[in-house]
């Protein structure tokens, strides 16, 4: 997972304090490996926990699809990313 945070101090990090941010890197960018090893750190239930109540700006909504499935929550509400994300992933372009 080291090389999801290439930009941040790896060490530095802490699994609690960090959640959100780790979890929107590495569900959104991560090999089946960071997955699986965020899975295992953080469980399913804070995994749904963070799809439910952070609505992360990373996340794309291919993402949220996927995850929807795997949790088997297609009809439940989850939080809304940031408006730059739900209207373009690059927020440069009109």
């Amino acid at each position: 997972m080291r090389w999801l945070f290439w930009d941040l101090d790896f060490d530095a990090l802490d699994t609690e304090a960090h959640a959100d941010a780790i979890l929107a890197r590495t569900l959104e960018n991560g090999r089946l490996e960071d997955v699986r090893n965020v899975l295992t750190i953080y469980g399913d239930d804070r995994v749904l926990r963070f799809f439910r109540e952070v609505g992360h700006p990373i996340i794309s909504e291919r993402t949220r699809q996927f995850w929807r499935a795997y949790f088997h929550t297609e009809d439940e509400q989850w939080a809304s990313p940031a408006v730059f994300r739900a209207i373009n992933s690059a927020p440069w372009i009109g």
